[in-house]
């Protein structure tokens, strides 16, 4: 069995989720839900160009951060 709550919601809230229902039966729980997983996944998504950021950041001091380069600049 299903356990239900009751949460309080400010009206103009609830009229914000009323905007954005993709269909007028749709309920509060199934658009909650879908926006759930919707900030789940951007989340993630996040994360994973953080960590490719910070991975490109090294990559790149690397390589513009060597003698061979600097040795170039002055011949």
């Amino acid at each position: 069995m299903v356990e239900i709550t009751t949460i309080q919601l400010p009206k103009t809230v609830v009229s914000e989720l009323k905007k954005v229902k993709k269909y007028p039966r749709q309920s509060y729980s199934e658009l909650i839900s879908e926006m759930v997983d919707t900030f789940k996944q951007a989340k993630k998504n996040s994360q994973y160009d953080e960590f490719l950021h910070s991975i490109q950041q090294r990559k790149m001091k690397e390589l513009w951060d060597n003698k061979e380069d600097e040795a170039w600049e002055k011949a």
